[in-house]
C-alpha cells in the first residue's frame, strides 16, 4: 500500500509500504477513505518529538471502513464505517472505566521511554513516535487498529466522511480545551491560536455558555475565519495583546485563555529569540511557551487557562509567579476523545456545529509532502488539509483555498 513516512527531520514522502497485519485477536484492519494532516504532525516534521524513525508511518486524523476483524472483536465488523480516536484506549483499565482514554495505562508497549520524560506514560497514540508506542499511523491507504471494540466509533447514517473525520481529535481536542475552560454564562474566553483546533475552541466556547470569544493570531485567513465563527479577533503582530485584552475586559481580563499553539509558539523580541535559538539545541529547551506565557498573563486573577496546545518536553521562562499569585487554575492534557464522540456527533446531526467550513484545501495522499509544506507555512491560505488515499494524482485537481463562509 502507499503511506506517508517520515524520512528524517524537516522531510515526509509517500512510499510503498507492506500492508497491515492482525496482530492481536482484539485488531481491526480499516480501508482509510479520509485522513488530514494535524498540528501535531508539525512537531513530528519539525523533529520536536523524540524516538522517531525512518519509515515510521505518520498521521493520527483517519477513519474508514473496517475490512478485517480478529476473532476476538465483537462490536465492529467487515463494512462498518468507522472513525479512528488518536488516543487508543484499552477499555478495561482504571483510566479507561474513569473516561481518561488518553491516560490508558495498557495501550503504549513502551511505557519506559515516556516514563523517562513524563514520570508516567499516556495512552498509546496513532503514528506518533515510538514512545507513544510506536503504531503506525493513518495516512496510508489501510491501517492496523487495536483494541477495536474499545476505539472504532461507528459513523451514523446520513453523515459524510469530511463531517465526522475531525472527531478523531481536533474538534474534541476544541471541545475539550473550551470545557477546560469552566466557562460560565456571561463569560469572556480568549484564545491564542486560530488554527483548527483553535477555531474548534472558538466554535465550543460559544456551544459552552461564552458571551464572547477573543481570538489572537497573525493570519488574516485565520483571523477572518475566526470571525466568521463570532469572534473578536486581535492580530498580535499589529496590536499589544495584553493591553487590548484589558481594554476589551473593562481593565479585569479574559475569564479563561485557551493555547491552542503549543510547543512551536512565534513570538517577537528577546524571548521569542531565545526560545528560538534554545530549542535548536534540544538540551536547553526542547517547547517554545510564548503562547503559554501570554496566556498565564493575559488571564485574570482567579481565572483558568486551558492549554489543548501540545508540549513535550521543557520549556523556560514560564511564569509561575503571575500564576500563583493571581490564583489561576491550569487544565491540560491529550483529549480524552471517546469520552465526547456521541455530543460531538449530536452537535453535527442537528447542524449547530459544521466540522467541514475549516477545510480549505483537498488534495490525493500522493501529494502529501505538498500538503506538508503549504500547511506549515500557512501559504495558499491553507489552513486544513484533508488527503483522499484512493485517488488518482492524474485525474485530481487540488482544491484552491476557498474564502470563508459566514
Amino acid at each position: 500500500m502507499k503511506a506517508v513516512v517520515w524520512q528524517g527531520v524537516g522531510r515526509v514522502g509517500v512510499e510503498t509500504v507492506p500492508d497491515p497485519q492482525l496482530l492481536q485477536p482484539t485488531d481491526a484492519i480499516v480501508r482509510v477513505t479520509k485522513t488530514a494532516i494535524c498540528g501535531s504532525d508539525l512537531h513530528l516534521l519539525d523533529g520536536y518529538v523524540p524516538s522517531m524513525v525512518h519509515g515510521d508511518i505518520v498521521g493520527h486524523e483517519f477513519m474508514g471502513e473496517v475490512v478485517e476483524v480478529g476473532p476476538e472483536v465483537r462490536r465492529v465488523k467487515v463494512g462498518d464505517r468507522v472513525i479512528v480516536p488518536f488516543p487508543i484506549a484499552c477499555g478495561k483499565c482504571w483510566y479507561c472505566e474513569k473516561g481518561l482514554t488518553s491516560l490508558c495505562d495498557n495501550s503504549n508497549p513502551n511505557p519506559g521511554l515516556a516514563e523517562k520524560l513524563w514520570g508516567y506514560s499516556p495512552a498509546g497514540l496513532y503514528g506518533y513516535s515510538h514512545i507513544t508506542g510506536g503504531y503506525a499511523g493513518g495516512q496510508a491507504q489501510f491501517a492496523r487498529t487495536v483494541y477495536a471494540d474499545a476505539n472504532l466509533y461507528k459513523v451514523p447514517d446520513g453523515l459524510t466522511d469530511e463531517q465526522v473525520l475531525f472527531l478523531t481529535d481536533i474538534l474534541p481536542t476544541g471541545f475539550m480545551g473550551a470545557e477546560h475552560c469552566q466557562i460560565e454564562p456571561g463569560d469572556v474566553v480568549a484564545v491564542f491560536g486560530c488554527g483548527p483546533v483553535g477555531l474548534f475552541g472558538i466554535a465550543s466556547a460559544f456551544l459552552l455558555g461564552a458571551e464572547r470569544v477573543i481570538a489572537i493570531d497573525r493570519f488574516p485567513e485565520r483571523l477572518e475565519m475566526a470571525r466568521t465563527y463570532g469572534a473578536e479577533t486581535i492580530n498580535y503582530e499589529e496590536e499589544n495583546v495584553f493591553e487590548l485584552l484589558k481594554e476589551k475586559t473593562g481593565g479585569r481580563g479574559p475569564d479563561s485563555v485557551m493555547d491552542a499553539v503549543g510547543l512551536e509558539a512565534q513570538a517577537h523580541g528577546f524571548l521569542g529569540v531565545a526560545d528560538a535559538v534554545k530549542q535548536t539545541t534540544r538540551v536547553l529547551e526542547s517547547d517554545r511557551p510564548h503562547a503559554l506565557r501570554a496566556a498565564i498573563m493575559a488571564c485574570r486573577k482567579g481565572g483558568t487557562v486551558s492549554v489543548p496546545g501540545v508540549y513535550g518536553g521543557l520549556a523556560d521562562k514560564i511564569p509561575v509567579g503571575a500564576f500563583m499569585n493571581k490564583g489561576l487554575t491550569m487544565k491540560t492534557g491529550q483529549t480524552h476523545v471517546h469520552r465526547y464522540l456521541d455530543r460531538l456527533t449530536g452537535y453535527i446531526e442537528r447542524g449547530e456545529i459544521d466540522p467541514t467550513r475549516i477545510i480549505t484545501h483537498r488534495l490525493t495522499l500522493d501529494e502529501a509532502p505538498h500538503a506538508y509544506h503549504i500547511f506549515k507555512h500557512k501559504h495558499d491560505g491553507c489552513i486544513k488539509c484533508v488527503l483522499d488515499p484512493w485517488a488518482d494524482p492524474a485525474d485530481h485537481e487540488p482544491t484552491p483555498a476557498p474564502q470563508a463562509q459566514g
